[in-house]
């Protein structure tokens, strides 16, 4: 998948990209596809919000969430910095392999219903179900911040 959206990203352009740009919500249903960890839930269904802060420290406040296996949560997050920060749900694996392609393309774009673009000062949110159990984790993947520590640990128990 990161693969092939670097492959595009000579065909992109500017809009939407990191940086201090916004990224603007598509319009229409979200696409759910089964992930490792979850896919994406129905905001009715949410039974329970969590909110998480995004500091300019690299650092998420709180930085481990635990949630039951089958859950769907909406996510409240707010960027309580002055840069560009974003929230994304997934495997270390994945994760890791999502930062070094942010460092290397740092325009790439992208957008996923397991993740949130948040401007300075503003807030976004995230429904999840989380119909797999496991260790995971959600992380800022903007060029550097992962590498900075900016990653929590999210527990889903069986």
């Amino acid at each position: 998948m990161f693969a092939a959206a670097a492959s595009l990203l000579g065909t992109t352009t500017g809009a939407g990209a990191h940086g201090d740009e916004k990224h603007p919500k598509k319009a229409g249903p979200v696409r759910k596809e089964q992930k490792d960890w979850g896919i994406a839930g129905d905001a009715k269904a949410a039974k329970r919000t969590i909110d998480v802060r995004m500091l300019d420290t690299m650092r998420f406040t709180p930085d481990r969430i635990e949630v039951r296996q089958g859950e769907t949560v909406r996510f409240n997050v707010h960027n309580a910095g002055k840069m560009l920060h974003e929230f994304v749900i997934g495997t270390k694996k994945e994760n890791e392999a999502h930062a070094a392609l942010m460092v290397k393309f740092p325009t790439m774009e992208h957008e996923e219903p397991y993740m949130a673009h948040v401007p300075p000062g503003k807030s976004a949110q995230l429904v999840w179900n989380f119909n797999r159990a496991g260790e995971f984790e959600f992380a800022c993947l903007i060029a550097g911040h992962y590498q900075a520590g900016m990653v929590g640990k999210l527990i889903v128990a069986a």
